[in-house]
Order: C-alpha cells, then sequence, then structure tokens
C-alpha cells in the first residue's frame, strides 16, 4: 500500500483512495480476508501520517462484490467500517445451480468456467451478470458503481460480436436507464486500455451517459504502482470531447 501511495503522489494526485477488494462469504484469491480489515484499515491511517506523503490526501475504501440479497454493498457488516467510500461491482455471478463462480479476470479461465459451471450458455451468464447489477442498484449502500459493463470483454471474446446483439444492448441500456434515474456516479475504468483496447464502460456509452450529466469517476484500476495513472489522460481527453461535441 504504501508503494501505491508513493506512486500516486509521484505522478502528481492530490487525493488517492484504496479499494481493495471486500471480504466475501465465498473463497476467492482476490479478495481480503476479514481478518485483515483492522490491518487494512490502520494501515491507511499510517500512510496518512508519514510527512514525506503529506501533499496527498489517502482514503480508506473498498471495492464490495455483490453476491445476492444476503451479501453486498448494502450489508450491515460494510456500513459498520468506517470507509470514506464504497465501490459496488459484479464480479461473481451464481451458476444455473447456484454456485457463486467468478467471470472476471482473465479469459483462459472464464473459458474453462463457461464449460464447468455454466453450461458454454454465454447469453445465461451475460443475463445474469446484468441481472445481479440491476439487483445491487436496487439494494443500495455504494457510492460509485464500478466498471459496469465488465462481462462485455470476456463475452466477446467468448461469442465475438455478442455486444451488437439485441439481447446485450437491452441489457445495457436498462442498467444505463437505472443509472440515469438514480443519479449514480459510475466509473470509467481504464485498466483494460493498452491490452484489449476497451474502457469500461465502452466509449459507445458514454455520450448518453455524459449526456445526462452523470459524475463520472476515472479510475485505472491500478494492481500495479507503475499502471496506477494508465490511461487516464486518453480517457479524459474522450470525455472532454464527447462534452465539447468534437468526437468523431
Amino acid at each position: 500500500m504504501e508503494e501505491m501511495a508513493r506512486a500516486a503522489l509521484a505522478c502528481g494526485m492530490r487525493h488517492y483512495g484504496f479499494s481493495p477488494h471486500s471480504p466475501i462469504t465465498v473463497e476467492s484469491p482476490c479478495n481480503m480476508s476479514f481478518d485483515d480489515v483492522p490491518g487494512y484499515l490502520e494501515e491507511v491511517k499510517r500512510i496518512s501520517s508519514l510527512p514525506e506523503l503529506r501533499d496527498c490526501r489517502f482514503y480508506a475504501a473498498m471495492e464490495i462484490d455483490y453476491l445476492g440479497a444476503d451479501w453486498g454493498p448494502a450489508n450491515d457488516y460494510f456500513r459498520s467500517l468506517p470507509l470514506d467510500y464504497s465501490i459496488g461491482s459484479v464480479h461473481f455471478i451464481p451458476s444455473q445451480e447456484g454456485i457463486y463462480v467468478d467471470i472476471d479476470g482473465k479469459f483462459v479461465n472464464f473459458e474453462k468456467r463457461m464449460h464447468d459451471y455454466f453450461h458454454n450458455d454465454i447469453e445465461y451468464v451475460v443475463d445474469t451478470f446484468y441481472a445481479q447489477s440491476r439487483a445491487m442498484i436496487e439494494a443500495g449502500g455504494f457510492d460509485i458503481l464500478g466498471h459496469f459493463d465488465k462481462i462485455g470483454q470476456n463475452a466477446s471474446y467468448y461469442a465475438p460480436g455478442i455486444e451488437d446483439s439485441r439481447f446485450y444492448k437491452d441489457n445495457v441500456e436498462s442498467l444505463i436507464g437505472m443509472i440515469v434515474d438514480r443519479r449514480l456516479t459510475i466509473e470509467l475504468n481504464t485498466k483494460a486500455r493498452e491490452e484489449h483496447g476497451r474502457f469500461f464502460p465502452g466509449e459507445r456509452y458514454l455520450p448518453d451517459l455524459i449526456d445526462a450529466g452523470i459524475t463520472i469517476l476515472v479510475n485505472s484500476d491500478a494492481h500495479h504502482p507503475d499502471r496506477i495513472d494508465a490511461s487516464r489522460a486518453e480517457a479524459f481527453e474522450i470525455i472532454d470531447s464527447i462534452s465539447h461535441g468534437t468526437n468523431a
């Protein structure tokens, strides 16, 4: 965390939020444990007290996974924590048998899980991802909606062209409608730009969101210090061009 903090200050940031993946009720190598939470919160305080980092303000946050009605950002556990803000995200969805499975991350893992858990039914996976996202919005409890079309990347590698299908567009349009109606703050996640050529949400959705006056947080979702500002400048340029009507 201190290495990330120093990288944030070095690239000129004056505010930086830590948002590790929250504890969850299923096994996951990507999520912090419940036992690690007190130490995490203390580490944010320690970093904030370092004199050489005083020019940047640091925040304790979490990216909270939604796992259905019994676990998500609205859960009392997260309400009890002294977090400065929270990001609500969907990384896991229930299989047809009700087993929560990680559908994020590398495509090679996604492809295997499609076979092992989802009967190779990509429409089920997409529909369920967006249904979980809508349910999370209904439940509330978060400040920022994280990478709300993240499933598009793996789904498109699995079924090229799926994002242009009517059923996929209907899912995204329904979610955007909820975002606009509730005036949510959304994340524009830049982590996949360099490797996969895309943002989350995709550029195609930005004009409607910007026209509606939705607040957009541009975030590199950096898991490594050298990527802490990755593709953020490009994202701001695209937002500015859309806002001023100069986008192609």
